[in-house]
């Protein structure tokens, strides 16, 4: 089951399709036992704007759906909201983009940006799983195979697709993050 539904790069885009198409977020079946009747179970409410110059939006609604074969919820997230990470997919990739030019210091945690140990585990979960993320992405989008090496590889997704776009393409294959 693909957990993010590409196309959706804001949180105010995501809330008005919360409003107007919550249908979208509907999954095709069960991504636990297979069965696809999924019925609408309300919404829970996540802390998603954490970039800093953006004004709160928080909390955000997403929205449920349970299973009437197993009666498990599932949900998905839309593009702009990272599975499992308090900051946005923006926020680290600015972050990375700050390790793949060499500075060991990216947003300050102070200023409202991450911690250094944090952006260290981003860096080292990147790093880890880069080649994997490397094959997939290359495989379907050929600019990027012209890439070489690990730090041009990146910068290129960066510039031309987005960590955003790019973990919404691997989700369907991949368990991101």
């Amino acid at each position: 089951m693909r957990r993010i539904v590409i196309g959706i790069t804001s949180l105010e885009q995501h809330i008005e399709a919360v409003k107007t198409h919550p249908e979208r977020y509907r999954p095709r079946c069960c991504p636990h036992c297979g069965i696809k009747v999924l019925w609408r179970h309300g919404h829970y409410e996540r802390k998603a704007g954490r970039q800093l110059e953006q004004r709160s939006l928080n909390p955000v609604p997403i929205c449920r759906y349970r299973c009437t074969g197993c009666q498990r919820t599932c949900s998905r997230l839309p593009e702009c909201i990272a599975p499992r990470r308090w900051y946005d997919w923006s926020v680290q990739q600015e972050a990375l983009k700050q390790r793949l030019k060499g500075c060991s210091e990216g947003l300050r945690a102070d200023c409202g940006g991450p911690d250094e140990r944090t952006v260290d585990r981003w860096w080292q979960w990147l790093k880890a799983r880069g080649e994997v993320f490397e094959f997939h992405l290359r495989a379907r989008f050929a600019e990027l195979g012209r890439a070489a090496g690990f730090d041009a590889f990146w910068r290129r997704v960066f510039e031309s697709m987005g960590l955003a776009r790019a973990m919404a393409v691997l989700d369907h294959e991949l368990s991101v993050p």
